[in-house]
């Protein structure tokens, strides 16, 4: 199939499945476009054993699609851009302090329990390097699929502010932790102070790219009063940041974000009149919605692309209860340090920890770890923890907090 033919596909999928979420199933249309597209892609592995025609266009099929690198460097700098650009700064700003906790510490907290806890559940089956290696690329939160949920569940701001806050910043960090992992098993063992080097040289070169070309951007874009050429110069920002930063080996990602956030600050200083913030809004949110929907269909078609032995099988179950359990130990505790610090500090452990989505950026990661340090039982934990976080995490999550909503009440 040509790659004309494929997104036609995969456009035509996302809209039927969708209208099938919204009309039929009554659940979101993401969640129910990425729960439909698994169910197609698991029956036509079922029957393909009977009709070897659906088994070979599925293989073709599969073949065609680079999803590692479709994600990470087509999909991914749009829908950070997006999410970042659409932030609520000012709630943001009020909880920079947990943001930061959550995105730094916390991170790196997971990071290290995870492995641990796989490597221990599975009575060392699993080397501890393979372990340390899947901790670094499941411990961040994906930023697409938390803002994804956010937006439609209806949290408070607060908390909205520290979720989206904490998924947006910390891909940063476990982007390091996942290469020094990487650079460990090609006997590169790095230093505690070249790590953090590293982190730091990554983390800040993104910021300063990020920051400079927001900047110039919206200085472009005061010059003339269109909202066309507006959203023109935003969508070069979003593609060209990113672009810049990946050249420099920064983290591309971060950069997305700091762009998003740098640029709506910056048009913030002008008058309402002159920045048609409208326009330009409304166009980056259809944007995130239309990329989520076929995103997700992505996501459901990559069963068909993942071998589930009963290695894998095992692998997933057991990270589904690590990464939970950890998550709720590592957010309990850091909320703790915050109420500390801040006496009139207040959050939600359920929402951050029920909350704390993983996505397609850590199915991107488990696509790029070799074949020789586990890629097997990586990938098939990675995309069963995904799957069990945005169909089981993101779709119960508003009915759980209407049904605590309602329980307030009756009380």
């Amino acid at each position: 199939m040509s790659t004309l033919e494929i997104l036609s596909l995969l456009f035509l999928t996302a809209a039927l499945f969708g209208l099938v979420s919204a009309r039929w199933l009554r659940v979101p249309i993401t969640i129910g476009t990425m729960m439909l597209t698994v169910l197609v892609s698991a029956t036509l592995m079922l029957i393909s054993s009977r009709v070897s025609g659906i088994h070979d266009w599925a293989a073709h099929l599969m073949q065609q699609i680079d999803f590692e690198t479709l994600i990470l460097h087509g999909m991914l700098p749009l829908l950070l851009f997006a999410g970042a650009f659409l932030l609520d700064l000012e709630h943001l700003a009020k909880e920079k302090f947990t943001v930061s906790l959550l995105s730094i510490a916390g991170t790196t907290i997971c990071f290290l329990l995870v492995a641990v806890l796989m490597h221990w559940l599975t009575a060392g089956h699993l080397s501890w390097l393979e372990c340390f290696v899947f901790g670094a690329l499941i411990s961040p939160t994906d930023p697409i699929a938390v803002l994804e949920m956010l937006r439609r569940v209806g949290v408070s701001r607060r908390i909205e502010a520290q979720l989206a806050g904490e998924s947006l910043f910390n891909d940063g960090i476990g982007a390091v932790l996942f290469l020094t992992m990487l650079a460990i098993a090609r006997g590169n063992a790095p230093t505690p102070w070249a790590v953090g080097g590293l982190l730091i040289a990554k983390a800040g070169g993104a910021v300063a790219v990020g920051t400079i070309a927001a900047w110039l951007t919206s200085r472009f874009m005061r010059m003339l009063d269109s909202y066309k050429i507006d959203i023109l110069f935003t969508v070069s920002l979003a593609f060209g940041g990113y672009v810049l930063a990946d050249r420099l080996s920064l983290s591309a990602p971060l950069e997305a974000v700091v762009a998003g956030i740098a640029l709506r600050h910056f048009n913030r200083r002008l008058p309402e009149d002159r920045i048609a913030h409208e326009q330009i809004d409304r166009f980056w949110e259809v944007i995130d919605e239309i990329q989520n929907c076929v995103l997700f269909v992505l996501l459901g078609l990559e069963a068909m692309a993942i071998t589930l032995d009963a290695n894998a099988l095992r692998a997933g179950i057991t990270a589904i209860g690590a990464v939970n359990v950890v998550r709720f130990g590592a957010i309990a505790f850091l909320l703790l340090i915050a109420r500390l610090c801040q006496p009139e500090y207040k959050s939600s452990l359920f929402v951050l920890t029920w909350g704390g989505l993983r996505g397609g950026l850590s199915i991107a990661l488990a696509l790029s770890v070799p074949e020789n340090l586990g890629r097997s039982w990586i990938l098939g934990a990675t995309y069963l923890v995904v799957v069990f976080s945005i169909v089981i995490q993101g779709g119960s999550m508003d009915w759980i907090l209407r049904s605590r909503k309602t329980r307030r009440l009756a009380a």
